[in-house]
């Protein structure tokens, strides 16, 4: 897998997405102990306004980014968003009202929407072979839950020394690092703009999701996981400390399993896609979702130590929960992981930035779904009606992924010459079963 950070262009990418990824997380934590300063016991309901914004500002801003930028340097683009980002992050520290947080962190996630679609868009035009750019989807899936694992720790390690108003300095730095290492990279040339004004490329790259049968399945595989993700993401602290009654502590231990999940399969993931198709991966992850839905109701339902379940835990409900958080990262790493093949072989190049701006967005939308859903259901109804409501929009999302994802004809028969009567399947035989023919008259002897 590391092979690939042979190519210098493609290395100063990833370098960048990681300072990047690392300066984002410090920002995190900061914006927890900032928003406290300034809301004390409101501050959850601060951080939850934040997190709306971020997902409006993802959803809003991606497209128009995306067909803006059509044309334009992207070096230039990412550049720019990152400098934005930067400017931000030293504007933090110094704010003292609650509205002056909303306004520029909307300021921050649009210029995250302006960057990671362009990111995400050239990658594939730096590592035009699809073995490397497999290999690179996979490198920044363990990105992502390196970061998530690697920024709290760092976090906590640089608030012993210095106030949470230098994790922002640290942010800002991360964002001029990557801006410095997006500069130092050879980029391809921007593509010549298609007719049209900016409405009808952003439609264009929207247009795709509607037309193309894969990428109509991917959002239905968004869904799915945007279900799981809000489960971990929302509710793993209510089962830790109010389901289980565990300390603070294993908070993180839990969010771990899940990321250990998925960096687990990211890491295999390149060679069995070397011989599975990707419709394969996608929708067996998704059905491994249900059935981790499926798992965790029963978890739930047999009653926690805490008494939200109206019973008495045990160790094998924590030693459950992190197996089960740890299948849910990788049944979301198999559906996330392929996603970028799915774009790049759908769109022209021309037309790529858009499209990848447009996922974005879409993707982006179901989690502006699923968060305040798995959070208010959570809250008012209990962690089991959470399980099964989410768990049915999988369940629905996966079925729907498999329908209008239809799978690829089934290869011809060895020995048998292109448009032979006898077909792969013999008609009365269920798909999977085997009928065995005799010998057939031009010699060849074949199973269907």
């Amino acid at each position: 897998m590391l092979a690939v950070l042979r190519n210098r262009s493609y290395r100063h990418l990833f370098a960048a997405q990681v300072v990047a990824l690392v300066g984002t997380g410090l920002a995190t934590v900061a914006l927890g102990l900032l928003a406290y300063d300034l809301a004390g016991p409101d501050a959850g309901s601060v951080l939850g306004t934040a997190l709306a914004i971020k997902m409006a500002a993802y959803v809003t801003i991606a497209p128009a980014v995306g067909a803006l930028a059509d044309g334009l340097p992207r070096k230039v683009l990412m550049l720019s968003a990152d400098l934005t980002r930067a400017g931000v992050a030293l504007l933090l520290p110094f704010v003292d009202q609650v509205w002056q947080v909303y306004v520029l962190v909307f300021v921050l996630q649009s210029a995250s929407a302006a960057f990671t679609p362009a990111f995400q868009a050239v990658v594939p035009e730096v590592l035009p072979e699809e073995r490397d750019y497999t290999r690179a989807l996979s490198m920044s899936r363990l990105a992502y839950d390196l970061e998530s694992l690697f920024s709290p720790a760092l976090a906590a390690a640089l608030l012993s020394v210095i106030t949470y108003d230098g994790l922002f300095t640290g942010t800002a730095l991360g964002f001029l690092a990557s801006a410095a290492l997006v500069v130092s990279a050879v980029l391809p040339p921007a593509r010549r703009v298609r007719a049209g004004g900016a409405r009808a490329r952003a439609a264009a790259g929207t247009r795709l999701f509607r037309t193309v049968p894969a990428l109509r399945a991917l959002l239905a595989l968004d869904l799915a996981v945007a279900a799981a993700s809000a489960t971990v993401t929302v509710n793993t602290v209510v089962y830790v400390r109010g389901f289980l009654d565990l300390p603070t502590g294993a908070v993180p231990l839990a969010l771990g399993a899940y990321g250990a999940g998925s960096m687990a399969v990211a890491l295999v993931l390149p060679r069995l896609l070397d011989r599975v198709p990707d419709r394969t991966v996608m929708v067996r992850g998704a059905a491994l979702l249900v059935v981790v839905f499926a798992a965790l109701g029963a978890v739930t339902g047999s009653g926690g130590a805490g008494g939200t379940g109206g019973g008495a835990g045990g160790d094998w409900q924590w030693a459950a929960l992190l197996a089960l958080w740890a299948a849910f990262g990788a049944a979301c790493a198999m559906v996330l992981t392929p996603t970028g093949r799915l774009i790049r072989r759908a769109a022209p190049a021309e037309a790529r930035t858009a499209a990848f701006a447009a996922h974005f967005s879409l993707s982006h939308g179901c989690w502006l779904l699923t968060y305040p859903l798995a959070g208010l259901l959570g809250a008012t109804a209990g962690l089991g009606w959470a399980v099964a409501a989410l768990g049915s929009i999988t369940l629905g999302a996966a079925l729907a992924a498999a329908r209008l994802w239809p799978a690829p004809p089934p290869p011809p028969l060895p020995g048998l010459p292109a448009g032979h009567p006898h077909p792969a399947r013999g008609r009365g035989v269920r798909p999977g079963r085997r009928r065995r023919h005799g010998t057939l008259t031009d010699g060849a002897r074949a199973r269907s």
